[in-house]
């Protein structure tokens, strides 16, 4: 993967839906904070809950109630972008740690979502700017000024395809909250981005590395993940911004407990939040499909039982579980997944076709819970039925490679990658 790939991740992954923020407000606590601090923390939550109409009304409060700070525009856009993310998670049968990056000509959202936010990022770096002028060396300004490009780069990634555009915002969010750390060294929100920029140049292959250090961008995987653990215990809007990206990287590392005690943290915070759910149970089947690799039957069973307990019990009480309808179409597909890997592929058939009949779904993940029913019945060995779900794709519009794939699983059954 070339560099400049990386640093692009790099920005969507500070930016992605768990680009949220901690409630700074501790319960019982609230008269200590400022009515613009209720308004954010507020807002926040709604958002770490999927509840985008709450939080819209919170940050157009701040906006009416405090036109001169930057961040009730800002929260607006990312109010917007991140809304814009759940229903390519809901498309693309995606968690948090498998949500894809980079948008293509597939994905090109609507031109008044474009340019509404556009319209709020521009107010919110015209205000920072002013505030900048006022107040000049100020680390809460920089940090505004950097996240704000930051979110531009994010979007111009995630929703629009526009890598170049999104390389110079990226370098300049990061500077921006580097310059903030300089300022104060205590403000450890901002370095979220600093601390898994670390990580990510450090995660570099050897040639990516040489090049990056070539214009002075050195890092850490080690250096970054202590930063990164730092924001989680000390940060003020960033605490659980850091737990989601550490839930992430922790199970990318394979240390599947330290993920898992994060995800039932949050999910325990924000109940309203299926997709913590849904990271839970994904996590506990990879930890078991490791414990099975090392001969350790019994606990790989029962990790694997904890899973699937959770899949039956989001579609058993999805109204208690803060699952919406139109969600329960991603439950089966992701339970699809999980049958899939621990090797029922005729169970996970059902699942995927469970997918196709919910009436609320999004259009993508339809085609898609068919594509991955027919390739799960070649799997069991039930090619008939195999090939009518790859016609059913046929038939459907045509988006990404779905057809594609289809057309090759009427040529030859499907065989899993190994």
């Amino acid at each position: 993967m070339k560099f400049s790939t990386f640093l692009l991740l790099l920005t969507v992954l500070v930016a992605t839906p768990y680009a949220l923020a901690q409630t700074a407000i501790s319960k019982g606590n609230t008269s200590a904070a400022s009515p613009l601090e209720k308004l954010r923390a507020k807002g926040l939550e709604a958002l770490f809950n999927l509840d985008y109409e709450a939080a819209n009304q919170a940050f157009k409060q701040i906006t009416r109630e405090f036109p001169d700070q930057p961040v009730g525009p800002r929260m607006l856009a990312w109010t917007i972008w991140l809304e814009t993310l759940n229903k390519s998670r809901l498309q693309q049968g995606a968690i948090y740690s498998s949500q894809s990056f980079g948008a293509t000509t597939d994905d090109q959202p609507d031109a008044k979502i474009v340019e509404e936010f556009r319209d709020l990022t521009r107010q919110a770096a015209q205000l920072a700017r002013g505030r900048s002028q006022r107040v000049p060396h100020d680390a809460q300004t920089l940090y505004e000024l950097g996240s704000v490009e930051t979110l531009k780069a994010s979007f111009a990634i995630t929703t629009e395809g526009r890598y170049m555009a999104a390389l110079h915002d990226a370098s300049s969010g990061v500077d921006r909250e580097r310059e903030a750390i300089k300022l104060d060294p205590t403000f450890h929100d901002a370095e979220l981005t600093i601390g898994l920029y670390e990580y990510v140049l450090g995660s570099l292959p050897l040639p990516a590395k040489m090049i990056a250090s070539f214009v002075g961008a050195r890092g850490s995987k080690k250096r970054g993940l202590q930063t990164l653990e730092r924001v989680a215990m000390d940060g003020r809007w960033e605490r659980d911004d850091a737990k989601l990206l550490l839930m992430g990287l922790y199970k990318s590392q394979k240390r599947f407990a330290d993920s898992l005690a994060l995800s039932r943290e949050l999910q325990q915070k924000y109940p309203r939040n299926y997709l913590f759910n849904l990271e839970t149970a994904d996590t506990l089947i990879s930890q078991a499909l490791e414990e099975r690799q090392a001969n350790r039957a019994a606990v790989a069973d029962a990790l694997q039982k904890e899973a699937l307990n959770i899949f039956e019990s989001m579609l058993k009480e999805h109204a208690d579980s803060g699952t919406p309808r139109r969600a329960l179409g991603l439950v089966h597909f992701r339970y699809g997944e999980a049958l899939l890997n621990v090797g029922q592929p005729e169970n996970a058939a059902k699942q995927f076709l469970a997918a196709t009949t919910i009436h609320e779904a999004e259009n993508e993940l339809v085609t898609r819970a068919h594509l991955r029913a027919g390739q799960s019945f070649d799997l069991a060995g039930k090619r008939d039925a195999a090939l009518a779900e790859y016609r059913s794709v046929i038939s459907r519009p045509n988006l990404h490679d779905l057809q594609e794939q289809a057309r090759r699983g009427l040529k030859e059954p499907y065989k899993q990658a190994r």
